[in-house]
């Protein structure tokens, strides 16, 4: 089974070279990798790679944000696994800034060979720079090595479980999911939640798993981020917008907003400044007021 990685980055270049690096010492190379940045200053550097010029990586820009730029890589995907029976090809999301353990591609694609209703699936994550304190590349490393214990997270635990949807920073789909379905465009920037999205929309055709055997690190890096004021917007905005779109449940929507906006209330009143929690929280509010006034959209956004 081949194992295609699209990695859409932004401001990290070097980041994205690290984990270039680390995805072709897989002890499953991947068939091929995509990057795509949104200017020539996310991918500087990268087409010099020898990778390049084996054939074996692909790098390009695209418009920005993260949905946009994971859909280039898709259709660039389309265009190059002609020939491929979709079911017998699958593609991974990684973050430029996602560590993967060097046996993460083959226990995944040892995952999908097993089951052939399995239609995603994300990883075990050692730790998480984006629930907790910015992780070191050195210190990812002693993650993965088990130098240090893994943190407590959602994605976590030795067993292996249905999901009803993944996460973002490692995903993976099969490929007669991927090759006719696209990440949510309307989602711009940071797209807050195309993850959610799209796994909710793979897991009406199979099922979505937690594998324990697929570990990483997630550095959280936050250059390339968006705004504080933007993503806070797209905290309330866009979980509101997938819930009118039908394709996440009420459920979770409810309880990805609310548990976002109280993290914001607190760290911003007990002067948190790891991120701009004020900014956030400040966002959610004018979102909450776009909400009222029935002109919420989470391409709002690109006018803050």
């Amino acid at each position: 089974m081949d194992l295609f990685v699209i990695v859409a980055t932004k401001g990290r270049p070097d980041a994205t070279a690290v984990l270039m690096h680390q995805l072709f010492q897989q002890t499953l190379p991947p068939a091929h990798v995509v990057v795509v940045g949104s200017e020539a200053a996310d991918v500087e550097g990268l087409a010099d790679l020898p990778y390049v010029g084996a054939g074996r990586l692909t790098v390009f820009t695209a418009a920005v944000g993260a949905s946009v730029q994971r859909n280039a890589g898709l259709d660039w995907l389309a265009s190059h696994a002609k020939g491929k029976t979709a079911g017998d090809w699958v593609v991974v999301f990684f973050d430029d800034d996602f560590r993967p353990r060097t046996d993460w591609l083959e226990n995944c694609a040892r995952a999908f060979q097993a089951d052939p209703h399995l239609m995603g699936a994300s990883g075990q994550v050692l730790a998480d720079g984006v629930t907790s304190q910015v992780i070191s590349e050195t210190d990812a490393q002693r993650y993965l090595g088990a130098e240090l214990p893994a943190l407590p997270h959602a994605w976590s635990g030795a067993t292996a479980r249905q999901v009803p949807d993944l996460y973002g920073c490692n995903m993976a789909y099969r490929g007669s999911f991927a090759s006719r379905e696209r990440l949510d465009a309307n989602l711009p920037f940071y797209s807050w939640l195309e993850d959610v999205d799209y796994s909710c929309r793979a897991a009406r055709h199979g099922s979505l798993r937690y594998l324990p055997d697929c570990q990483g690190v997630h550095l959280g890096s936050p250059s390339g981020r968006t705004s504080g004021v933007r993503f806070g917007y797209s905290q309330v905005a866009n979980p509101f917008y997938l819930y009118r779109k039908g394709s996440v449940p009420l459920a979770k929507c409810r309880r990805v907003l609310l548990r976002n906006v109280a993290s914001n209330v607190t760290k911003t009143v007990l002067f948190n400044r790891t991120r701009d929690y004020p900014g956030r929280l400040f966002g959610n509010l004018l979102a909450a007021f776009d909400i009222l006034r029935m002109k919420s959209h989470p391409k709002r956004i690109l006018d803050l």
